[in-house]
């Protein structure tokens, strides 16, 4: 599975990417962390507001730093 994290860099994007990462580790899911940084591409998931969180090529939660039970439903989700 890969989890995209879309963002500037910003602490945020770095809080979204360890909840994310240490969600599917606790799902015990075998996940790659990928960090899109690339503002045309940020925008060609018509992404407004940063941090965004991409799984299976779609935006799942964007503009906030989600909790970790939130990332795990969305994970178990798919």
């Amino acid at each position: 599975m890969v989890i995209k994290v879309l963002g500037s860099g910003c602490c945020n994007c770095d809080k979204l990417a360890d909840v994310a990462k240490r969600a599917a580790d606790e799902l015990g899911l075998d996940a790659t962390i990928e960090k899109v940084t690339d503002i045309a591409d940020i925008m060609a998931y018509g992404v407004m507001s940063t941090p965004a969180l991409v799984i299976g090529e779609e935006v799942r939660i964007a503009g906030r730093v989600p909790s970790l039970a939130e990332v795990k439903t969305v994970l178990a989700r798919g």
